[in-house]
């Protein structure tokens, strides 16, 4: 198993001093967070999707093993929530193909309010390229479905396992031979850092799904206070303490996590 480990996103002011040395300028952060992380999920995407010139530029700027999400607009999930899907995915998938083989999977959050629709879901699915991994983070319960979890399973689609204050919000289900985890906000202290507990069960869990030899990506997205980084950093030390292989993280002191 290759444990890809990191945030959602990489432009927050409050890592200045923890993850970016004071004197960097942002425009040279990417730069810098590739330095210490092997991948990253692009949260920003899903309010407005970048140009295709904007994931070429990004892809030269990181390392050649360097791993992309991208989260789906919100034009797709929000505003058209999954109806005529065609014209949406074509462009989004247009547009990061210029991470060419920096891309990653495709994080594809459904709205609170937008209830089960399996057929829905399905012809969303079937739009995006063969071979595209996509995951898709249900957040209304009607989606806990048999019908839904075999979407999933025929597409090849993982169901995001996300963690809201340290607790699964969506079922466990193994729909795809490599998994996507999102980690919303943890209840330890200083908010919302996620405790080391929390992380060794959330490691077991993954480790028990997944034999080592299929990918898992982890993204933390409790970004204030540098929550984000030092608990993705905690979280790989747990994995290789016991035996996995996760993707490098940057090495904040112990007293800082």
């Amino acid at each position: 198993m290759t444990l890809f480990v990191g945030t959602s996103g990489w432009q927050y002011k409050d890592w200045r001093g923890l993850l970016y040395p004071g004197g960097c300028p942002m425009r040279l952060w990417l730069e810098e967070y590739a330095k210490g992380f092997a991948t990253v999920e692009i949260n920003n995407a899903f309010y407005r999707l970048p140009t295709r010139e904007n994931f070429e530029a990004w892809r030269d700027r990181v390392p050649s093993d360097f791993v992309v999400a991208v989260k789906a607009s919100r034009y797709l999930t929000h505003i058209k929530r999954l109806k005529d899907p065609e014209e949406p995915v074509r462009r989004l998938m247009t547009h990061a193909s210029g991470l060419a083989g920096r891309l990653g999977p495709v994080l594809v959050q459904l709205p609170p309010t937008l209830r089960a629709d399996p057929g829905l879901l399905d012809a969303c699915l079937a739009c995006f390229p063969s071979g595209t991994r996509i995951a898709v983070e249900p957040r209304h319960d009607s989606w806990w479905t048999p019908q839904v979890e075999e979407v999933l399973r025929s597409r090849g689609a993982a169901l995001c396992w996300a963690d809201v204050r340290s607790r699964p919000v969506t079922p466990l289900w193994r729909t795809a031979d490599w998994g996507y985890v999102r980690f919303h906000q943890g209840r330890a202290r200083p908010w919302p850092h996620y405790g080391r507990q929390s992380l060794r069960t959330w490691l077991h869990r993954v480790t028990a799904a997944f034999p080592d030899d299929r990918d898992v990506y982890v993204y933390f997205n409790n970004d204030p206070g540098g929550a984000a980084v030092e608990d993705a950093v905690t979280f790989a030390e747990l994995a290789r303490r016991a035996g996995r292989t996760p993707t490098r993280t940057p090495g904040i002191p112990a007293n800082r996590r």
